[in-house]
């Protein structure tokens, strides 16, 4: 088992590897650092691994995508809000127009005085499950295309 000593010393040894790699150590650091890796032969192998692992990240520059798929990133960046902002929209307007008339549908039902009750509870339930069904399959098929795997086929 490793003692609380070697785990301490370890994780120093690491702090001033990194900080020498990004050329932060005061000299009291680099004086302590380097007597380090006066003591282990396998620690001035890492620090010279790391140096060259820092030159070659140093050098190392991102290729520039192809123009097309900048066309097509902004292309489907753009419609992607502008069906945003029309389901937005459409779904606003059905929720009130939607919440309106079932109001007054609802307020009608229940003023009218010769329609039996129990016909009135069968409407209403009709009506209620209607509603439910038809958000548990918009719901679905929301959920659906968004984890169908074939939906960027063309055929």
């Amino acid at each position: 088992m490793i003692d609380d000593q070697k785990i301490d010393r370890l994780d120093r040894t690491r702090e001033l590897l990194m900080r020498a790699l990004d050329e932060e150590l005061t000299p009291g650091e680099r004086e302590e650092l380097e007597l380090l890796l006066a003591d282990d032969p396998g620690l001035r192998a890492e620090r010279e691994r790391l140096g060259r692992l820092k030159e070659v990240t140093a050098e190392m520059k991102l290729r520039n995508p192809p123009e097309e798929l900048w066309d097509g990133y902004w292309n489907s960046a753009y419609s992607r809000i502008e069906r945003g902002i029309g389901w937005i929209l459409v779904s606003f307007s059905v929720i009130v127009v939607g919440g309106w008339l079932t109001w007054q549908f609802v307020t009608e039902l229940i003023a009218d005085t010769e329609m039996p009750p129990l016909i009135k509870a069968g409407i209403l339930a009709g009506s209620l499950g209607l509603v439910i069904l038809l958000v548990a399959v918009l719901r679905q098929r929301l959920f659906v295309k968004k984890t169908d795997p074939y939906k960027d086929i063309v055929r």
